[in-house]
This record gives structure tokens, sequence and C-alpha cells, in this order.
């Protein structure tokens, strides 16, 4: 379970000695700091935020060729990445150094940043023209630098794509190296002229959606000096999780097929090698490898020295959030400082569910890690949660608390194939039974949950009398036997009851995108800086699965070799269900549904099994605020699932498209 910890080692957050003190005021009178705001008579905006006080038309754009020290298309020389910077002239004309805010991508030009998809231009001559996304427009009048790069085999880059290993990671964290003046830059991609960053503080900020957020994680995990802050949104931990769940497959495909679709078509040509490293190095087995170890960030955590602010939806099912949970166990354990915000969208940045909040926000996140001003805003509350559209909470740790591991057990109930939940372990010998149908998903077997079907086990608790609030992330530990020789298994929790949720099955996962648009900060006519405006997709449904677990029981004994399974054997296993932060309200149930493959979501053993499952020795770990002890009083008195009536009609849930990766 998360840990809820809000300790830091980070030396920034400390009180600072009183010589010290002193001095920093002694440095703010001699050096002032651009785009300092003033006070206010009408009680407007604080000191201490940057305001936009530099011109945006007559910034300073440019592009440099940083060199990695990485061949990774192994032509004898070493590979450098394309950098596009947009800084404020004025600042560099009065000798003012700014800070930069960087996002480092594979999508400039295969694919679009944002609800857009905005691509980079240039102008005849090759300069940049048009920076994806509102960074530039909004934080370079107020004295940043933004700065995008292409990573390593995409777009003006050399280089191969290498799906978040040494080249990805690299190709980013050496432009951090060469704002800090440890590396070497040049003004084109083949000359010897060489470029200093000389205009910069060092201070860099790391932000970024999906693959972009993931490779802020993965600079981070290095502990690059320089590197203050990341903001990665809906963003990978560990790529092993992002293709598998111990063991299952979760693609039709590997990192060679997402590699060979954002390469440029240069490098494509180029780098034939490092695709088939790619395959060979990441079979479809499930079997974890060294390739998946050196895409591991979450065991590096401990050399993160950065702050971190993650952005994660929690019905994300392309970046699921495993990744956010066990990132942040890790960051926890660590004392790396960090804040949170979980939606109840999909795979969206927050820039498309809560706009005006959002920039707010970020604006003084930046400003406090980048420029140093004291805003208060790390001593803000540490997580805000999404609980139906639009209508946010907030908690001052996250996990809440109080949070407690309780564990529950499933029993057979008064209805064959309905089953109870509950503290108390079912009887030795007590067993349910399914035949996996990879046809159905985890809306089927909702829809049917008090109905005896043959693809699923249901075990329910009656409705409860008080609100019960599951924060963190759990794990159902299944005691299983099959029928054949491979299993794959899914374990859902879902909240069985009314509700209007965003609908994150839909085309936009949760947002509908409007036709009017927004501007922020300042714009020119090949960047505009305005962007169409959303609103909530919503969906009235019956019930919500609002946390997945799969697996593979081939991999019971671990992750480095798969085995056929023997047929009649028992086995156990235990599948780690995303992390979550969900009410299930009084009046609902709570249930857990334990079943085969899990139409769209995950790929299809060889064989289907027939799976015969141990109650007594099945069990679930979930993070409920209040523990055991909230489940008792929220179930007290209340009739179990066996005793309700099947309804007339079916209770209402998302059906889920295919699941496809989406930038």
């Amino acid at each position: 379970m998360p840990i809820s910890s809000r300790r830091s080692r980070l030396p920034w957050t400390k009180s600072l000695p009183t010589a010290l003190t002193a001095l920093t005021a002694l440095l703010a009178v001699l050096l002032p700091t651009p785009a300092l705001a003033a006070p206010t008579a009408n009680g407007g905006k604080p000191p201490g935020e940057s305001r936009p006080v530099y011109s945006y038309d007559r910034a300073v754009r440019e592009s440099v060729w940083v060199d990695t020290r990485v061949d990774g298309d192994r032509d004898g020389r070493a590979d450098r990445v394309a950098v596009d910077i947009i800084r404020p002239r004025e600042a560099a004309e009065q000798g003012r150094k700014v800070p930069v805010i960087m996002d480092a991508s594979p999508y400039y030009s295969c694919c679009g940043r944002g609800n857009e998809s905005q691509k980079k231009t240039y102008d005849g001559q090759g300069r940049p023209v048009q920076f994806p996304l509102y960074y530039d427009n909004y934080f370079v009048p107020r004295g940043y630098a933004v700065v995008l790069v292409d990573l390593t085999g995409t777009n003006r880059s050399d280089g191969c794509v290498d799906i978040g290993g040494r080249s990805d990671v690299q190709s980013a964290k050496a432009v951090v190296d060469w704002l800090n003046g440890r590396a070497r830059g040049y003004s084109s991609r083949t000359g010897t002229t060489a470029v200093a960053a000389d205009w910069t503080t060092g201070s860099v900020g790391m932000i970024g959606k999906s693959y972009d957020g993931t490779i802020a994680n993965a600079v981070a995990a290095t502990g690059v000096e320089g590197l203050r802050t990341i903001v990665p949104i809906g963003a990978i931990s560990s790529w092993y999780d992002y293709y598998f769940a111990k063991g299952a497959a979760l693609y039709n495909g590997g990192p060679d097929g997402l590699a060979n679709g954002i390469e440029s078509p240069e490098a494509r040509g180029r780098c034939q090698a490092v695709q088939r490293e790619l395959v060979e190095g990441a079979p479809r087995t499930g079997d974890w490898t060294r390739l998946w170890s050196e895409r591991d960030y979450v065991k590096d955590a401990g050399k993160v020295r950065a702050s971190v602010f993650a952005v994660h939806g929690m019905q994300d099912l392309n970046v699921r959030t495993k990744h956010f949970g066990q990132w942040w166990d890790a960051l926890a354990a660590h004392g790396v400082e960090r804040k949170v915000w979980l939606s109840s969208a999909g795979h969206v940045d927050p820039f498309d569910f809560r706009r005006d909040a959002w920039v707010s926000t970020l604006h003084r996140w930046f400003d406090h890690y980048l420029l140093g001003y004291d805003n208060g805003v790390e001593r803000e509350p540490m997580a805000d949660v999404e609980r139906a559209p639009d209508q946010w909470s907030t908690d001052r740790v996250w996990p809440p608390t109080g949070t407690r591991t309780a564990v529950l057990r499933p029993d057979t109930g008064e209805v064959p194939g309905v089953g109870t939940l509950g503290t108390e372990p079912a009887p030795r010998g007590a067993t349910a039974e399914f035949t996996d149908d990879p046809s159905l998903g985890e809306a089927d077997w909702a829809t049917r949950i008090d109905e005896p079907t043959e693809s699923k086990a249901g075990f329910v608790t009656g409705p409860l009398s008080e609100d019960l609030r599951l924060a963190g992330s759990s794990t159902v530990r299944l005691a299983v036997t099959p029928s054949t020789t491979s299993a794959h298994l899914s374990a859902v929790l879902v909240d069985l009851g009314p509700a209007t949720i965003r609908n994150y099955a839909g085309d936009g996962e949760g947002i509908l995108t409007l036709a009017d648009r927004d501007c922020l900060g300042a714009g020119t006519a090949g960047d505009t800086g305005c962007f169409k405006r959303t609103a909530a997709d919503r969906a009235d449904v019956d019930h919500t699965v609002f946390s997945r677990g799969w697996a593979d029981l081939g991999h019971y004994a671990g992750l480095a070799h798969g085995v056929p399974l023997t047929p009649g054997k028992p086995y156990t296993i235990t599948l780690d269900l995303a992390a979550t932060d969900h009410v299930v309200p009084a009046g609902h149930r709570l249930a857990l549904i334990v079943a085969g493959t899990d139409s769209g979501l995950i790929v299809p053993a060889s064989t289907t099994p027939r799976v015969t499952v141990d109650l007594h020795g099945t069990s679930a770990r979930l993070p409920l605020v209040g523990g055991v002890a909230a489940f008792e009083r929220a179930t007290r008195g209340a009739a179990l699932s066996g005793g309700v009536t099947t309804p007339v009609a079916p209770p209402r849930g998302l059906r889920l498209p295919e699941l496809t990766h989406r930038p």
C-alpha cells in the first residue's frame, strides 16, 4: 500500500540558517529576480509570482544539437539530439539568466502533442516557429525558457529509438547536462561551432504526458544535477508493466512496434539492429529480461533529487495507474517531495479536464521550484482527487491518514455461483469455478454479478450502511487449479450502484472537445497560444469498475520464466491491482470478480481452461481509509449478495474499446 509520509529530504524545503537568509535577501536586492510580481493595493496577486513582463513575439527562437555521448545508431560518432529553444530576449539583453521548462518527446513530428496533436513547425531557414502546447506562450513572458527535445531517432535527431532505454534517457539527460555546462552543444547537426547555454540558471523542470512524462521519470531516476522538479502526466514507471501484467501480455505487439511508429524515416533505415534487439530482448512470453531491468525506473527512485508533481487518470487504460502507484510508493519510501492529481478520466492531460486550476497550480509549482519563490505551493494539500466529473476533493497527505490494509475474503453465497465478500475465511474445501471466455470482459462480468455465469466468480457485500473509501494499491491472492496447461487471470473491483462518471471509454476518454478556443499567454501568427476548450463527457452507469489486475498463472513462481501448468495441480499467485482512490457510497455494494481473459485488455492464453478457485486460500488486501474497522461498520447488518434478487434490467457499465497505444 502506498506510504503516506510527507517527509522530505530535499534541502530547499528545510529551514535556512539566519545567515543564509540574510545573504539571500541581499542577493535579492543586488540581483532582482526576473518577472517578480509587485504588491498590489487592491488585494491582487501576491508578491513572489512571476508576471508576463517579457515580449513573446521578440523571444529568441533557436535550435541547438546536443552531443549525447552515445552512439546509438553505431555509425562511429556520438549522436546529437535536436533541441528547440524559445527564451525571453529582454532577459538576455539585460544579462539575466532564466530557468528552463523542458519537454523531451518522440512525438514532435510523427504524432503531435496535446488534444489537437500539434507538431513542431519551422520556417524556410529551419528556425522553429510553432512550439507545441502552451508552455511557451504562457511561461516565456514570465521569465522562463522552454526547451523541446527530439529524442534520439525522431524528427531532427541522430540515433535510434530504444523505447525508454539508455539512448532515450541519455538524449534528455544530456540536455540537462548541457544546460548546466557539462555537455557540448552545436549550432548544427554535423558542424563544429560550439554553443553554450550561458543564458540559463541551470535550473530545469521536466514535464510531459505519456512517453514524455516517462522520460521525465527516467531522467530524474539518474539523479542528474540541475533537474529541480518533474511533472509526469500519465507516465510509465517500468516499461515491463506497460506491456505485461505479471506475464500476461497487454498488447499484440512489443516495443519494436512502438519504435517503428515514432522514429523518423531516415532512422528507420539505419536502426534495423536496434529493432532486432528490441524484438529479441522483449519476448512475448512475458518473461523478465535484461531489457526490462534497464527500463525499470522504480528501482532507482532513491536517486531522485527532484520534486515530483504527478498527474494520472484513474481510468487510464493505456498507462495504467499501477505505474503511478509503484512510483509513488518508491518516492515516498525515499522521502522525495511530491504532489498528485488523480482524475476520473482516462489518458488525458489536466489542461483538458481542469484547465484554469491546472495552469495556475503549475505556474506556482514552477515559480517555487525553478525561481525559488516562497509561494506556499509545497505546503498545500498533497493530493487533489476527482470524485465525480469536475468535483474535486483534497487530502493533506496521500493515501490519507488512517488508511490501512484490510484483508477481505470471498465465500460461497446462498445462491450457487453468487458469492459473498467479508472478513472471515471460507471453510476449507469451499470453491468457486469459472471457464475462461476470451470474448467477455469486465463489463460482461459486472453486468451479471447477481447471476451464476460460467465466465466469472463474483463476490459481493450487501448494501453498505456508510461510505467506504479505498485509497492506494490493492492485491488479490488467488489459490486456483487450472484444467489446462495455461491460464490468464483477471481480478477487478466494482462499485455496484448508480453514478454519473466521466465516459473514459469514449473517444475523448472523459472529455469532449468544443469548437471555441481559450488563449493562454501571448502568441504569434505561427504559434497563437489558443486551444480548443473542453468539457466533461459524462455517462450514467449502474456500476463502475475502479481497479483491475491481471496475470499469467504460468508466472506464479516469478517473472524470470513462465512455465507450462500441470492440469489439476493447485497454484497460488498474487495479482497487483492498479492504484485508485474511490468511494463506494452508502447503499452501493462492493464486488470482487475473478475471471480469465479480460477481453480487450489482455491477450488470451493459448488454452481456455476451467479454473477452480480455492476460496479458503484466496484473499484481497485493500487499502481502506479506516482499515478493517471501517469495512465492518459499513457492512454490519447488511444483507449479503446471495439474498439479492436478480435485477429486472442488467446494470449498465462502460464497454471498453480495444487496448491500443495512445501518445
